[in-house]
């Protein structure tokens, strides 16, 4: 077996400290750093899009949250022909890629955060014990992919221990060019590798692990997916599959921001030299503290009205405020409840710009672009505002600074959701799993029209789960892995 990845190994300490994201993300060493398409409903703003570039993927640059998804996701999955996917199909599956996988609970608390889980039970949304359960309805600390302080990515959980075996190889900075084929079957992949053009030949099957930016730009890149689109790049079409690249959607989260009296967030402290040293050597020597931590420390889910089925928002809540990922934290204390539409509408699209494989694809999400959408957005923060002005934050004299009190209106508060929103780094969707016309896998992820060749990854999701994507992700592989081995 031969396992090629295009970025470097998952070796830089910063990889395997939490808060060490700040510095993976967006940094070309171990981030492809795309960057999406301006959006009309983002106030034509585009977006820093980060993908994993190294060993392990986005599971090496992640927030590490474990969330497998309510019920309704994968009845969803099943209810439209993928059989061997809805729920009860999927738990042993998770029980069983669970027995490798480190999950703990945060190392760090915040008093602004156990108040706020406070004044959202006043508002019906109720503390639980943990999230997995099949309904997520409530509200409980993010468990995360962590052993003992420290990051657990895929290279830790399931690579490192297969690194001693004599059938597997591990390539690092091997960058896939096209797949190749013969009489239709897929029999490798041409790919560089120091200035060097290879060909690596598979005896049984070639699986794509991309991702959902990945793997649909290498299929175009190899005559898989809309004709019109590859005849314009001079790509000869080895199969029509108009789905390829299509069906891009996301978790938008809308990151209302309030300034808080009479409690320490992480900004002081991360502003403070004393306060660094002091995370610093917590990390050190306790491996506790806020250098453990993801972006967010507290969940929360619910409905955004009561026709909803299932719970539809989800909060990020995170003791701290910034004006952007990347930027200082602000010289202020403040919370920042982030709230996020689970089941989008509004799709966009991975689109080769080139035939050359070093050309970065267009990515276009779309994001707001249906009504629907944009109404959960104006009702999300309108929930916000009625935890924040719950009695159990009442001795913080929460301010809200953004959007702002003023903006009110249905129309003023889609305007802030736009200028507001940004990624929780969740794409899916684009090679979907079905039958239909746009489907580009079927239930046992081999591509539509070929042979040998299968898609393992989050672009096979037909419709986004209802949480963070880094463990269904882990499912997807650990279920494909199962159906490879099955033939």
């Amino acid at each position: 077996m031969l396992l090629l990845e295009a970025g470097s190994k998952d070796d830089w300490f910063w990889i395997d400290i939490p808060i060490g994201y700040l510095y993976t993300i967006a940094n070309p060493r171990t981030d492809w750093c795309y960057q999406t398409e301006p959006d009309a409903h983002l106030a034509g703003r585009s977006i820093h899009y980060a993908r994993g570039r190294v060993l392990g993927g986005c599971s090496s640059i992640n927030a590490m949250i474990h969330m497998r998804g309510q019920k309704e996701d994968y009845d969803h999955w099943a209810a439209l022909g993928n059989q061997g996917w809805s729920w009860e199909a999927v738990l042993p599956d998770f029980r069983k890629l669970e027995q490798d996988l480190y999950i703990e609970d945060p190392r760090v608390r915040w008093e602004i955060v156990d108040a706020w889980r406070a004044a959202a039970a006043e508002c019906g949304i109720l503390p639980i014990k943990s999230f997995n359960g099949g309904d997520n309805t409530g509200c409980a600390p993010f468990q995360m992919n962590q052993k003992r302080g420290r990051r657990w990515s895929a290279t830790s959980a399931f690579l490192k221990p297969a690194l001693q075996r004599q059938n597997l190889t591990v390539l690092t900075g091997a960058a896939v060019t096209k797949i190749r084929f013969e009489n239709r079957a897929a029999v490798g992949f041409e790919f560089t590798q120091g200035g060097n053009a290879l060909l690596a030949r598979a005896n049984r099957e070639t699986i794509l692990s991309l991702g959902s930016i990945g793997s649909p730009q290498l299929l175009q890149l190899s005559g898989i997916g809309a004709a019109d689109l590859l005849r314009r790049h001079d790509i000869k079409t080895m199969q029509d599959l108009p789905g390829v690249g299509e069906n891009l959607h996301d978790h938008l989260q809308i990151r209302m921001q309030y300034k808080v009296k009479n409690v320490r967030t992480l900004n002081e402290r991360a502003n403070s030299l004393w306060g660094k040293a002091a995370m610093g050597l917590e990390y050190l020597f306790r491996r506790t503290g806020p250098l453990t931590m993801p972006p967010s420390q507290l969940g929360a889910f619910a409905k955004s009205d009561p026709s909803q089925p299932t719970p539809n928002i989800e909060w990020h809540v995170q003791p701290l405020s910034l004006d952007k990922f990347g930027d200082p934290l602000h010289p202020f204390p403040a919370i920042t409840p982030s709230v996020c539409n689970l089941r989008p509408t509004s799709r966009g699209w991975v689109r080769i710009r080139s035939a050359d494989p070093a050309t970065y694809p267009e990515i276009k999400l779309n994001y707001l672009s249906t009504p629907e959408d944009r109404k959960v957005a104006v009702d999300g923060m309108r929930f916000t505002r009625r935890i924040m002005a719950a009695k159990a934050l009442a001795k913080y004299q929460p301010e809200e600074f953004r959007p702002g009190a003023a903006i009110e209106s249905a129309q003023d508060l889609e305007k802030a959701a736009g200028e507001l929103g940004t990624t929780i780094f969740h794409p899916v969707g684009t090679c979907k799993m079905g039958a239909d016309p746009l489907a580009v896998v079927d239930d046992k992820l081999r591509v539509h029209g070929v042979e040998r060749l299968r898609v393992v990854d989050a672009s096979i999701m037909p419709r986004i789960t209802s949480g963070n994507t880094n463990a269904p992700t882990y499912l997807i592989a650990e279920k494909g892995a199962r159906l490879i081995l099955a033939g």
